[in-house]
């Protein structure tokens, strides 16, 4: 597949994923689709320096909430952060993931 047929395919969320008006706060991602415990969501940050807590959000990356009780982790891999499912979600639940087990603070 060429670089531009990839750039054709682009989804900012995965196809069973949508944004909507969220009950913990403002807007957030919500699943359209049951989705299996341990999948692979998406990426939600990228490693970058020149921002100030060390990483740029993607689309997946600014629109979910915080829960202490998460359905979801943010797993770090490499230059990435990327979302898994912790447990089975049904259509219609919010992707949630427990912010205080992370430091999105940059590292010196």
């Amino acid at each position: 597949m060429s670089n531009f047929e990839k750039l054709k395919t682009f989804e900012p969320l995965a196809s069973s994923l949508t944004i909507k008006n969220s009950s913990i706060h403002g807007l957030g991602l919500f699943a359209i689709s049951e989705i299996l415990s341990e999948t692979e969501l998406g990426i939600s940050h990228v490693k970058d320096d020149r921002f100030s807590h060390g990483y740029i959000r993607t689309p997946l990356g600014g629109f979910f909430n915080h829960s202490k009780k998460p359905n979801c982790e943010a797993v770090y891999d490499g230059d990435f952060i990327k979302i898994i499912t912790l447990t089975n979600i049904n259509s219609g639940d919010e992707i949630t993931v427990d912010y205080t087990k992370h430091n999105w603070i940059k590292k010196n």
